[in-house]
C-alpha cells in the first residue's frame, strides 16, 4: 500500500458513521478510499446504508488533518499496517465480516505460520491454570504454533511468557494504540515479545484502553486464530465473550474442565456442558480435533534406541505392530483404554518417535 492510499484510508476511518462494515462496502464499490472521497453525494446515496447524515459527514475536511497526524506517527515509530485485502493481513480474519479494515502491528510477526491459536482466560489465574497452560504449551512447542492472547493480567500474560520460554512466536492483541502499554507493569515483556512476534491493534495512537475497546479487541483474537482455548474463567468474563465470538466465526473452541466447586472453572465447565467447547485435557485433544500432525516438527523426532515403554504404551505399541495401522477410536477399543486416556498416550508415543499419525486419524508403529 502506498503512502497516499494509506492516507485516504485513514481519513475514511475518521469519518463519523463509517465503521468496518460500511468501509468495506464503500471500498468494494469504489475500489479505493481516495475514489470514495471523489464520489459525488448522488452516487454515494445509492449504496445501501448511506443516508443523509453519512453524506454530510463525508464533507468533513478535518478527517484529512487527523489522517496526516496518524500517518506521521506510524512512519516515525515504524508501525506496520495491514490492509484487509493484502497478503500481510491475518488470513482467517479476512473471512470475518466485521474484521478490521486496517490493522497496525509492531515487532517481527511471521504471517507464513498457519498454526495459530489463542489462549484466554481469567485475570485471576490459579496454580491449576498456570500448570495446565505450561504443560500445554510445552507439548505443543514441537509444532511451532503462534500463541495469541490479549496481554492482560492472568492467563494472557502467562501464555505469552510460556510461549517465549519455549521460543514460540507470540502476539499480543491490545485494546489501545501502539503508543502506550497497558497494563503498565507488563512493559518489561515488550522487547522480548517483539523479537519473535509482537503486538497488534486496530486502534489509532489517540485511543486509550477504554472498557468498550476490549470487547472489540476480543473479536480479533477469536477471528485470526484457528482455535480459541479457555484455560480458566468464572461464569462471566471477557474470555467467554471471546469463546462465543470464536463459535460465531466457526472456529474450534476448547475449554479446560475443572471441579464444579472452583469459581474459575465454572465458565469452562459451562462451555463444555452447553457443547460450545471441546474438552481439553491435554495437547493431544487439540491435535486430534485440529488434525495437526506432530511430524510437522522442524527437526523430525527419531526413535530412541532401547527406549523404556510405560506398560500402557507397550500394549498400544504391540497392538500397532500386529495390525500395521489403525484408527485412534479402534485402538482405544481394542486396547481397552478410555478415549481421553488414549489421546495422551498416543501423543507421548509420537514425541518418543514410536508411532506416527497418518491421514484420516490413523496411527502406525515406526
Amino acid at each position: 500500500m502506498t503512502e497516499q492510499e494509506l492516507f485516504y484510508l485513514l481519513a475514511l476511518q475518521r469519518v463519523d458513521g463509517v465503521g468496518d462494515i460500511m468501509a468495506k462496502k464503500l471500498l468494494t464499490n469504489y475500489g479505493s478510499a481516495e475514489e470514495v472521497f471523489k464520489a459525488k453525494p448522488q452516487q454515494l446515496s445509492t449504496i445501501d446504508g448511506v443516508g443523509s447524515a453519512l453524506l454530510k459527514n463525508m464533507q468533513d475536511k478535518s478527517v484529512f488533518d487527523k489522517a496526516n497526524s496518524e500517518l506521521r506517527f506510524l512512519e516515525s515509530n515504524r508501525i506496520k499496517t495491514h490492509y484487509y485485502q493484502d497478503q500481510n493481513y491475518p488470513e482467517r480474519l479476512k473471512h470475518c465480516f466485521d474484521g478490521p479494515v486496517l490493522l497496525f502491528s509492531s515487532g517481527n510477526i511471521d504471517w507464513n505460520n498457519c498454526k495459530m491459536i489463542s489462549i484466554v482466560g481469567t485475570r485471576q489465574i490459579t496454580s491449576y491454570g498456570t500448570e495446565f497452560c505450561r504443560k500445554l504449551i510445552e507439548d505443543l512447542a514441537p509444532l511451532n504454533p503462534i500463541i495469541v492472547s490479549g496481554f492482560a493480567y492472568g492467563v494472557d500474560i502467562v501464555a505469552h511468557q510460556l510461549a517465549m520460554d519455549n521460543d514460540l512466536q507470540t502476539i499480543g492483541v491490545v485494546a489501545h494504540g501502539l503508543n502506550q502499554i497497558y497494563p503498565k507493569p507488563h512493559k518489561k515483556y515488550v522487547a522480548k515479545m517483539e523479537e519473535n512476534g509482537g503486538f497488534m491493534t486496530e486502534f489509532w495512537s489517540t485511543t486509550n484502553p477504554d472498557k468498550e475497546n476490549f470487547v472489540r479487541r476480543n473479536r480479533i483474537v477469536a477471528g485470526m486464530t484457528e482455535a480459541t482455548i479457555v484455560i480458566e474463567s468464572a461464569d462471566r468474563g471477557g474470555s467467554l465473550i471471546t469463546a462465543n465470538m470464536a463459535n460465531d466465526y466457526n472456529r474450534d473452541v476448547f475449554a479446560v474442565p475443572g471441579r464444579v466447586t472452583d469459581k474459575y472453572s465454572q465458565g469452562c465447565n459451562n462451555l463444555i456442558k452447553t457443547q460450545k467447547a471441546h474438552v481439553l485435557s491435554s495437547a493431544a485433544d487439540l491435535l486430534y480435533i485440529l488434525n495437526w500432525n506432530i511430524q510437522a516438527v522442524s527437526k523430525p523426532v527419531q526413535k530412541q534406541l532401547f527406549i523404556e515403554l510405560e506398560p500402557d504404551e507397550q500394549i498400544i505399541y504391540n497392538y500397532l505392530l500386529r495390525t500395521g495401522k489403525e484408527l485412534m477410536d479402534i485402538i482405544a477399543l481394542q486396547c481397552d483404554f478410555p478415549i481421553y486416556r488414549i489421546s495422551g498416550l498416543l501423543l507421548n508415543m509420537e514425541l518418543k518417535g514410536l508411532i506416527r499419525p497418518l491421514p484420516g486419524k490413523l496411527f502406525e508403529a515406526i
